[in-house]
């Protein structure tokens, strides 16, 4: 049994998976305490997870709002930039808290988000630390594109080429990261890191992306571990849904995630591909916007401001998503073929890696019209063979649990073991919310 702390970037599609991972490291005997800022607290705690709060003063409760809402209205290399600069306060805010918190919490090793900058921290206070990767994983294998560029794998000189290239390209913009947290690193007296995946674990790296979709190419990188999705219903929030307005059709599903969710005009867009189709459409805002503020959208779709999206994927019969790594692994585990409008981020890489396997269609925003998008939901739906390959993805997504994957390596990496009595989380609720 140990005493474990993770270091996790506040958003959802972070904050989902790491809390998923805790649980399930909670249920092996090993007790979790989540590092976090206020407006995470909450949904940490209601997973039945221990939570430490810091950057009191630099994010106070409703912070995390307005920024969502910011990044809501951006798009391709804005949405890096952006992010990056986000990455930086955050990683400010952590490497000046973060050991104080972690010598208080009194934890013995450290997961660290791949978009956090928590692995310095647990260098300089000499503790051992596994990388998270909760997007495409970093990595030094020139074959594959960096996790935010919408190409495919390469294996000849051009591709390689256009990869490391890729790689510089991040890096620079990247760079006021690596200036702040190398600043920190020579004042612990630590040296400094000259490229991204300098920052990761030397023990291991764990990406919840399935093996079963990261492109093809061997040998794999010996540290590097891919597990599957790191899904526990049981931490999911309970959300109302009209379900008595579903009214038999083919269901299709549309959701932007919880981030870049602000652009009117890419739901509308969404609403007129669908109308005269023979399926349902279902819109959740993901909380980005009001229904109200669309008003009556064409066709009629049902629109609410969140949904239960495990349970709806379950119905679905298409996804049209901004191909956020969480969307797309719950999608195919269901076996559900996917239409997807990247708009930033991760997303490219991941939306790449489900049309590399024929599971789905990717639609441009710069080549977004009704008609274009109207003929990938059309094909997703109705050739049979899009729903073939999501459906051979299910399978060798079921045939592996992602979460029992990734607590085997933090085990084994950290050498610790399982509890032989293994409490359910409902009794750790009890114990850290009392």
């Amino acid at each position: 049994m140990a005493r474990l702390g993770a270091f996790c970037f506040p958003g959802t599609g972070h904050i989902n998976p790491m809390t998923a991972l805790a649980r399930r490291l909670v249920q092996r005997g090993h007790s979790v305490v989540i590092f976090g800022i206020a407006d995470t607290e909450e949904r940490v705690r209601a997973a039945g997870i221990e939570f430490h709060r810091i950057g009191e003063k630099d994010y106070p409760l409703g912070t995390l709002r307005a920024l969502d809402e910011r990044l809501g209205t951006l798009k391709g290399l804005a949405t890096f930039k952006f992010t990056v600069e986000r990455v930086k306060n955050t990683a400010r805010m952590i490497l000046r808290d973060g050991p104080d918190a972690v010598r208080k919490t009194g934890v013995e090793a450290l997961l660290v988000d791949e978009a956090d900058m928590g692995g310095s921290v647990a260098e300089y206070l000499g503790l051992p630390f596994v990388s998270i990767a909760m997007f495409p994983p970093l990595t030094e294998d020139d074959r594959i594109p960096p996790f935010c560029f919408p190409w495919g794998v390469g294996r000849g000189p051009f591709s390689k080429l256009r990869n490391r290239l890729g790689m510089r390209l991040l890096y620079h913009v990247a760079q006021p990261i690596f200036a702040l947290l190398n600043a920190q690193r020579k004042a612990w007296g630590l040296a400094p890191l000259k490229r991204s995946t300098e920052m990761l674990s030397k023990v291991a790296q764990i990406a919840q992306l399935p093996e079963v979709l990261e492109f093809e190419v061997n040998p794999r990188q010996p540290r590097l571990h891919y597990a599957g999705p790191f899904v526990d219903a049981g931490q999911r929030p309970v959300v109302e849904f009209p379900w008595d307005k579903l009214d038999g059709r083919p269901l299709v599903y549309a959701s932007l995630g919880t981030l870049q969710n602000g652009s009117e005009a890419i739901f509308r867009t969404i609403a007129e591909a669908c109308a005269g189709l023979d399926a349902q459409l279902v819109i959740s805002l993901g909380g980005g916007l009001d229904p109200a503020r669309l008003g009556t959208l064409v066709g009629d779709p049902l629109v609410v401001r969140y949904a239960p999206q495990l349970e709806i994927v379950k119905r679905a019969a298409a996804v049209i998503t901004h191909a956020g790594l969480n969307t797309v692994l719950e999608s195919l585990a269901e076996g559900v073929p996917l239409v997807m409008l990247p708009l930033g981020n991760d997303q490219p890489g991941v939306a790449a890696r489900v049309a590399a396997k024929h599971a789905g269609i990717i639609v441009s925003r710069q080549r977004l019209k009704t008609t274009k998008l109207r003929t990938a939901v059309r094909a997703v739906l109705e050739e049979p063979r899009y729903r073939a390959a999501a459906g051979a993805l299910k399978e060798a997504i079921a045939r592996v649990d992602g979460l029992a994957v990734a607590a085997d390596v933090i085990e084994n990496a950290l050498q610790i073991s399982a509890s032989q009595r293994q409490p359910g989380v409902e009794a750790v609720v009890n114990r850290t919310t009392a």
